[in-house]
């Protein structure tokens, strides 16, 4: 069961909620659904700053360990938005509060990564080392983009020894496999995880999203009763999010894509989609069922036997609502069905620059 109930009555003149309607408190992942780079995504801080001045707070969720919390907030006031550090919740955050509960206080802890993690790790009140040879009470990783193979081997040298045979624990702060970036997609934290755990065999215990602690705190910490999360990433940001029992908005504005959406596992299934932000403010359609044929207002969707068969377009954004839907009401995984080409369309994506 959720955590948090719908609440509020729908927008003057229209039959259908909108997505902030109850919302008290928006959280919002930072890559990908605010930024790409150091440039903001198109409509997301104006979305953003009208949230915020229709009364709701803002807060931000991030796996990116590579910054403190006040360079992000120094970062998201540059693009216009009014945040401090506290509005940000970080990924070494949560990882801190894991460490405490593994190693003594004041233990010296090897880190993989940047500023971000380092800064955590010193305020949690933990040495920090960089050599495996300083026998580290724990290794904690994160990304950062000057990480290097020195910096990896190091982690492997003090992880030969599992856990559960004396040896000593290692916290990622995410796995994310990828990271959004101006020019494209580039590798994320995961890829340099799966480096180390390729190397010594052995698992790392994760803090960030998909886990659920990271939501926890963001919620208390903000004081939420009917919060909203957005997200770019259906493995990461919506997984956790249901898994902390709270409802969740996925953004075409960043690492997934339609065919994503189409072929979502059960856990990882967003409350709403969104093209960008701006349909925070939007009426969100209700899903029509008549028969065997899935309706989104205009778009309509049918199933029959392993075809998907698009009955009527309507809008792309509605074709994908109805798409998804009448597929994940089947129970079947997606590689069970034909699909047209029309559905793995993505008009969605943002231009490169």
């Amino acid at each position: 069961m959720a955590l948090f109930s719908r609440r509020g009555s729908a927008r003057v003149g229209s039959g259908e909620r909108t997505p902030l309607d109850g919302v008290d408190v928006v959280l919002a992942d930072l890559d990908g659904v605010v930024y790409a780079g150091p440039g903001a995504l198109p409509h997301a801080v104006e979305s953003l700053n009208q949230a915020a001045a229709e009364g709701r707070r803002l807060g931000y969720i991030t796996n990116n360990a590579a910054r403190t919390d006040a360079t992000v907030a120094a970062h998201l006031v540059e693009l216009g938005l009014r945040t401090v550090p506290a509005d940000v919740v970080t990924s070494p955050q949560a990882a801190m509060r894991l460490l405490a509960q593994k190693i003594s206080p004041g233990a010296t802890v090897l880190v993989v990564g940047g500023e971000g993690l380092v800064v955590e790790v010193e305020r949690a009140g933990f040495v920090v080392t960089r050599s495996a040879d300083d026998a580290p009470a724990a290794v904690v990783q994160g990304f950062a983009p000057e990480v290097s193979w020195t910096q990896l081997a190091e982690a492997a040298f003090a992880l030969q020894l599992p856990e559960d045979e004396g040896g000593i624990p290692w916290i990622a702060t995410n796995t994310d496999w990828t990271i959004p970036q101006a020019r494209g997609v580039a590798p994320g934290n995961g890829t340099l995880v799966s480096a180390v755990h390729t190397a010594v065999g052995r698992l790392a215990t994760v803090a960030g999203k998909p886990e659920a602690p990271i939501f926890h705190e963001a919620v208390a910490r903000f004081g939420a009763t009917s919060p909203l999360f957005i997200g770019d990433r259906l493995d990461t940001d919506i997984l956790g999010a249901n898994r902390a029992g709270v409802p969740s908005a996925l953004v075409l504005t960043g690492i997934d894509r339609p065919k994503h959406v189409l072929a979502a596992p059960v856990d990882s299934r967003p409350t709403y989609i969104l093209r960008d932000l701006r349909d925070l403010f939007a009426p969100y359609p209700a899903v029509r069922v008549d028969g065997d044929v899935v309706r989104v207002r205009d778009a309509a969707v049918r199933i029959v036997g392993p075809d998907v068969q698009i009955v009527s377009d309507g809008e792309p954004i509605d074709l994908l609502r109805a798409a998804s839907r009448a597929i994940w009401d089947t129970g079947r995984q997606i590689f069970g069905f034909r699909v047209p080409e029309q559905l793995y369309e993505d008009p969605f994506r943002r231009p490169r620059r």
